[in-house]
């Protein structure tokens, strides 16, 4: 598969083409990772949120026109906005929100040290929604070859993320794609 730039549409770039949607909604539906959360990669997304130090961290499977965090971890407290409400983060997404839909189609890591620095990220919703800033994210590429989706932790300020936390991020990415893939070959919980 080429990577397809995304389309500029008024001064604004959109979320990539994914042609391989179908097949990785089917691929997770045969995993059993269709859209519903499980302790297991919350505990994972937990453990991704302490190693990195960030406030969000997701095991994110991404769908035809949305993503779902199986596994979660956000702020008791999240940010106040300017309004002084808080924002509800919640297990789905649209397609069009987060970074994560660049690094399945990209099927590479991405790391946004300020997404405001990046004009094509900078006008994402979650930029304003969440407040988020920075941004890592590492693809779960499967042994068929299929990204299935992302793991990636999320920071509402600018941060360097150095090279040490993406290469651990990438491998934690590698070793869970292989313990998904043995849980369903077993029938077995993570």
């Amino acid at each position: 598969m080429t990577y397809e730039p995304p389309r500029p549409v008024r001064g604004l770039l959109l979320t990539p083409e994914d042609k391989e949607a179908p097949a990785r909604v089917h691929r997770l539906r045969l995993l059993g990772l269709a859209d519903r959360p499980d302790p297991a990669l919350d505990a994972f997304a937990d453990h991704l949120a302490r190693l990195t130090g960030a406030p969000y961290a997701m095991v994110n499977f991404v769908g035809e026109d949305h993503q779902f965090f199986a596994g979660l971890c956000v702020p008791v407290a999240p940010l106040l906005r300017e309004d002084g409400s808080r924002p509800e983060f919640g297990r789905v997404l649209p397609r069009e929100h987060g970074f994560c839909p660049h690094v399945v189609v990209r099927r590479k890591a991405l790391v946004l040290e300020d997404v405001r620095d990046y004009p094509r990220f900078a006008g994402n919703p979650v930029v304003d929604e969440y407040g988020i800033r920075s941004y890592l994210g590492a693809p779960l590429i499967d042994s068929s070859g299929m990204v299935l989706g992302t793991v990636c932790a999320a920071d509402t300020e600018p941060r360097v993320w150095g090279r040490s936390v993406l290469e651990t991020v990438k491998a934690l990415a590698a070793d869970l794609v292989v313990r998904l893939e043995r849980s369903a070959e077993d029938g077995l919980p993570l």
